[in-house]
C-alpha cells in the first residue's frame, strides 16, 4: 500500500463518496444524523492505509459493504480486516445485495452489536457486570 498526501486522500474519499453505491447510498440514508440509537456514522473515512466505507468512532466500528467483486478478493479483505482490528476496530462486512434486500435485518445486526459494544453507566463492557449502587445516600 503507498502512502497519499492530504490533498490526494481527500480527492479519493470524495470520489469515494461521489461514486458510492446503491447499497451505500441507501445504508447511509439510515445512518446518517444519528438515526440509528443515537450513533454517529461518518462516511467514506480515512483510518489507517484505507477508506472505510463507514466508521462509528465512538464504538470504534467499521462498517463494510461488498459487491460481487469481494468474492475474489478474500485474502485482501481479510487482510484489511485484520489491519483495522489492530488498530482497535471491530469490523462488520455485509453484501450489498443485503442491504439491498433486507435493510431492516442489516441495520438490527448493526445495532445488536453497537448497544453490545458501548459501556453504559449501569452495565461498563468490563467482565465486572454492573456497577454497585451508591451506599450512604437515603439508609
Amino acid at each position: 500500500m503507498r502512502q497519499v498526501d492530504g490533498t490526494e486522500a481527500l480527492q479519493r474519499v470524495r470520489q469515494a463518496r461521489r461514486d458510492a453505491t446503491a447499497a451505500e447510498k441507501l445504508l447511509w440514508t439510515r445512518l446518517r444524523s444519528r438515526q440509528l440509537d443515537g450513533f454517529k456514522f461518518r462516511r467514506q473515512v480515512w483510518v489507517g492505509p484505507f477508506i472505510a466505507d463507514f466508521l462509528c468512532k465512538e464504538a470504534r466500528m467499521i462498517v463494510e459493504l461488498d459487491g460481487g467483486q469481494h468474492a475474489d478478493a478474500a485474502a485482501y479483505d481479510e487482510a484489511r480486516t485484520a489491519c483495522l482490528q489492530k488498530e482497535g476496530y471491530r469490523v462488520l462486512r455485509f453484501w450489498n445485495n443485503d442491504v439491498l434486500t433486507n435493510l431492516d435485518g442489516v441495520l438490527l445486526v448493526l445495532r445488536e452489536a453497537l448497544l453490545g459494544t458501548v459501556p453504559s453507566p449501569s452495565h461498563p463492557a468490563a467482565p465486572g457486570g454492573p456497577l454497585p449502587l451508591p451506599s450512604g445516600e437515603g439508609i
